[in-house]
């Protein structure tokens, strides 16, 4: 058994139940939170998309929604102007593309306006039922200090991580990495005193040699 097998199979015991955190009832809602959720934490997010789904519905509600009124609705989750106008042109594409559906497929997905290949790869895992690997800075940082992945840049990290996990696997993967990331292996403070998987990590190895 490999190292990348024995830390995914102990961080399945961490989280056995792992998913999204983000609260949603369907594709439209869970795209549109995730698009929110960029350097934004899911506990804002949720705070946010209730009053947001109570005026915008549909796709068609949220394309015809005034910029200021959006701008206002979803300030508190940063970069609004930005996200504001991703929010309008995705709803736009998903209207005039795919008759008000969000598509379920990473092809079409990619083809929306304001979603990149993270968001479409947590939509169609989360909300289709796929096997993708979404790489956020939890999945990046936590995959290459564990050293399941080395490398630079997300999409490599992505692709390194689709090559030593099973297919079969990686949606549940890469909520058991983020989740590890997200309350274990912080960004500023690392808890590896508490850290069930510190005998396998690389970053480990070299801070306490």
């Amino acid at each position: 058994m490999n190292n990348c097998q024995q830390i995914l199979e102990q961080l399945q015991r961490d989280f056995p139940n792992a998913q999204s955190e983000l609260n949603f009832n369907n594709p439209y809602e869970l795209i549109v939170a995730v698009i929110l959720s960029a350097q934004c934490t899911d506990k804002r997010v949720n705070q946010v998309t209730p009053k947001l789904f109570e005026l915008a519905p549909t796709p068609q509600a949220l394309a015809d929604m005034p910029l200021d009124l959006l701008e206002d609705t979803i300030r508190s989750c940063g970069f609004y102007h930005n996200k504001a106008k991703h929010l309008k042109s995705m709803a736009a594409d998903v209207v005039s593309k795919y008759g008000g559906q969000v598509p379920s497929n990473l092809a079409d997905l990619q083809t929306l306006a304001g979603v990149g290949r993270k968001t479409a790869n947590v939509v169609y895992a989360v909300a289709f039922g796929g096997q993708a690997i979404a790489v956020d800075t939890h999945v990046f940082r936590v995959a290459n200090r564990l050293g399941i992945a080395t490398a630079t840049n997300v999409l490599d990290t992505e692709k390194q991580l689709m090559a030593v996990i099973p297919q079969d696997r990686w949606a549940d993967s890469h909520h058991h990495i983020l989740l590890h990331g997200r309350y274990v292996c912080k960004a500023q403070k690392p808890n590896c005193a508490g850290c069930s998987v510190s005998q396998w990590c690389r970053y480990f190895k070299e801070h306490n040699d």
